[in-house]
């Protein structure tokens, strides 16, 4: 008896399970060491730009509840939501830099499993703005200004970092800028000048009254040596900005702030980030001449920059899903975010108010009605 009580403690403790008890001997308890109790995985796919402060977020949310393993995945703002409604990916939280990707693309679109959309509400729970990063290196680091970066940037030999709009919000944002220096700088050939020559494809601008439409074709892939540089999200362009491969990229305020990188900050007209300007961002919009979506032909409107979160209805552990989003909505959340240079709605806004988990509306006020 006391030999196979000693064997099976050894067994547990190297992490097997102990064979079953010759006939005859009493069942002895099965011990499972400390370390290895089971904590709820809550996998949280996220826009890069979110990197520093959710890692932070994670770290506090981990402290307050420990039986919680927060698994973060960060991509392009599209990419995270492809990741959900096309890859089937098994997502707690989704959050995006642009909110209105999830109705576009989550709302409209059903899980095969369970014939109901991917999501049914989400909050409008950040804000950000536009800029140009860059170095002390970068070539005209001394003479570039909020008058002539697009000039400068538009230089034979400065090379210009941007993100795939295709695949990431800050992409279609950056093209929505250019069309907007167009007017405010009357300078009609200003995303030409930016972009000509330097897709294998060309991204085009029509003026229709006071709307400006940029439409970016299928495929975007850029001409050898032309100066400008394309990665899949934002947040890889900061890595380059770094090591000197790329003069100017345009992130976020944030991004650029907790990386202690050089920021430009752009007007209020063209940074997309400022409340009351919305009448003139709604002056622009993207299109994607993009098939993969293949019921939804993707237009984005100029707004306020706003991130949205969701738990997606395929969500493995919705109830701790909607206990991260109530910590990110919280004091403690707010304040991660701030120390990291993230600006927060405040109040944080609800779309499809009726329709969210109780504790979450506490947190919020009702979208307005367009």
């Amino acid at each position: 008896m006391v030999k196979a009580v000693t064997l099976c403690l050894a067994l547990v403790l190297i992490g097997c399970r102990a064979a079953p008890a010759p006939s005859g001997t009493p069942p002895v308890a099965e011990t499972v060491p400390a370390a290895s109790a089971a904590r709820t995985p809550l996998v949280v796919f996220a826009a890069g730009s979110l990197i520093v402060p959710f890692d932070a977020l994670e770290t506090a949310f981990e402290e307050r509840y420990p039986q919680i393993d927060v698994r973060p995945e960060y991509h392009g703002s599209i990419q995270v939501i492809r990741h959900a409604t096309e890859l089937h990916d098994e997502i707690d939280v989704v959050a995006s830099a642009d909110a209105s990707l999830i109705p576009m693309l989550m709302y409209a679109t059903n899980d095969p499993e369970t014939g109901q959309p991917y999501a049914g509400w989400y909050i409008r729970f950040a804000s950000n703005r536009v800029a140009l990063a860059y170095t002390t290196d970068s070539q005209y680091a001394g003479e570039i200004d909020a008058g002539n970066w697009f000039e400068v940037v538009t230089q034979p030999g400065v090379r210009l970092g941007l993100s795939d709009p295709r695949f990431d919000a800050l992409g279609y944002r950056a093209l929505m800028v250019f069309a907007l220096a167009q007017e405010a700088y009357s300078r009609p050939d200003l995303l030409q000048s930016a972009f000509g020559g330097r897709l294998t494809r060309a991204i085009t601008l029509f003026w229709d009254d006071d709307l400006a439409t940029i439409t970016v074709p299928e495929i975007v892939e850029t001409v050898p040596n032309s100066g400008l540089v394309l990665r899949g999200s934002s947040i890889q362009l900061i890595a380059l900005l770094q090591s000197g491969d790329v003069d100017y990229a345009f992130e976020y305020e944030s991004v650029i702030r907790q990386h202690r990188l050089q920021m430009l900050p752009l007007p209020d007209a063209l940074n997309l980030g400022v409340e009351g300007m919305e009448e003139t961002y709604a002056q622009v919009q993207v299109n994607l001449d993009f098939r993969r979506f293949v019921t939804i032909a993707p237009q984005f409107r100029g707004e306020r920059i706003g991130y949205g979160i969701t738990v997606p209805s395929s969500a493995q552990h919705p109830e701790e899903a909607i206990q991260f989003i109530a910590f990110l909505l919280g004091p403690a959340g707010r304040a991660v975010m701030e120390a990291n240079h993230h600006p927060m709605f405040d109040p944080a806004i609800g779309d499809h108010y009726a329709a969210m988990p109780p504790d979450l509306q506490a947190l919020c006020v009702p979208a307005e009605a367009p």
